[in-house]
């Protein structure tokens, strides 16, 4: 006799291998920048906040870590170039894989989105152009003007993220992912709005990729391609960073990354939002990339669960990446599985210092309404 009734299958809960790693669900926090690592090094906090967003099974993948001295644009983001760096980073990475969960470090550098003031000497960011970034008229940012890097200095960029793959291996991460998105170094030089070069590294879109494709070759060689992913945002107009041909773009970097067997994931960034009748659409604007790559795909980009069931039903993605919502919400996977309302997130605490507020203080779903997991 059957004592209860079949459970509804819930996409975003089911089971998926990704390479080497059997995941137990499909709900991805996405690299989040932070601003808690003190003097760039990561702090015991952190432990706390990616160990509360672990699952036996689930995928983390850590804030955007900087890959050398020029490479903060951010107060109090954390790196991975020194070793007291990767030595702050162990036991937060043994947190987390204790939980059951898989960790992906995300290395980047941030190019022209900085100012002298976050750079080694007062000096000045370094970008693919000497073109300054628009001051953000919302947020009153202002960013420096940049110097253009000159061809003999790009290998030593490659070089940079190459060691610091090599880095968070050994701090015990499962892989990383290359930051090729949101404006950052490597957009930078990808983007025909900000790329203005006559080198081989402008010009051409093959040019213009050119650094790129070098840094996930480099990578690749370090650590191996099973433990390698890039996020890109081909379609994403941010500081200043965009690109008049898309999907050209997008499709190249998919071939590149084709060219490495096993390679772990493309995790890309939708195009941007439109609301209509009220409601935010997702114009899922990746399926021609989603098809062409060979390995795993995961989507990002203003999902909820509603949406992200849909995507992972239909084939569209195999995995769905979540920001905010699993900033607001360190059990989010659980409250998915049960559908039950979600904490607001507090964009005044996103950024801010503070080791507790707005970072671990998020309640948990049994911890909000006093009931147990059993009488939900």
């Amino acid at each position: 006799m059957v004592q209860q009734a079949a459970k509804e299958v819930i996409p975003l809960l089911t089971p998926y291998k990704m390479g080497q790693f059997e995941l137990s669900h499909r709900v991805v926090l996405a690299p989040l920048t932070r601003c808690r690592s003190y003097g760039n090094v990561p702090q015991p906090h952190a432990a706390v906040y990616y160990s509360q967003r672990a699952t036996r099974g689930g995928l983390l993948i850590a804030e955007a870590t900087g890959v050398s001295a020029t490479a903060q644009g951010y107060p109090e983001t954390p790196g991975i170039w020194t070793q007291e760096q990767v030595e702050a980073w162990k036991p937060i990475v043994d947190a987390v894989r204790r939980k059951g969960a898989i960790f992906v470090c995300q290395i980047w550098h941030v190019g022209r989105v900085s100012t002298n003031e976050l750079q080694p000497n007062g000096d000045a960011p370094i970008s693919s152009t000497d073109k300054q970034i628009s001051p953000d008229a919302e947020s009153g940012t202002a960013y420096s003007k940049p110097r253009r890097l000159r061809t003999d200095e790009v290998s030593g960029i490659v070089d940079d993220f190459r060691r610091a793959a090599r880095n968070a291996i050994q701090a015990g991460f499962d892989a990383v992912e290359i930051h090729g998105a949101h404006g950052y170094l490597l957009e930078q030089f990808m983007k025909d709005s900000c790329n203005d070069r006559t080198d081989q590294y402008g010009g051409s879109l093959e040019n213009r990729c050119r650094l790129a494709v070098e840094v996930v070759d480099a990578v690749v060689r370090e650590v191996g391609a099973r433990r390698v992913g890039i996020r890109l945002s081909p379609f994403v107009d941010f500081v200043d960073c965009v690109d008049s041909d898309p999907v050209a773009l997008g499709h190249y970097m998919v071939q590149q990354l084709n060219r490495h067997s096993g390679l772990l994931y493309c995790h890309m960034v939708e195009p941007r939002m439109a609301t209509v009748d009220g409601r935010r659409q997702i114009p899922h604007g990746l399926l021609p990339f989603r098809k062409a790559f060979h390995g795993t795909f995961i989507a990002a980009g203003g999902y909820d669960r509603e949406d992200g069931n849909k995507v992972v039903a239909e084939g569209y993605a195999d995995l769905v990446a979540y920001g905010r919502l699993f900033l607001a919400n360190p059990d989010l996977p659980r409250r998915f599985e049960l559908d039950v309302a979600l904490n607001k997130y507090d964009r005044s605490t996103f950024y801010t210092q503070d080791p507790i507020v707005g970072y671990t203080d998020y309640p948990f779903f049994e911890e909000e309404d006093g009931k147990n997991e059993e009488s939900v």
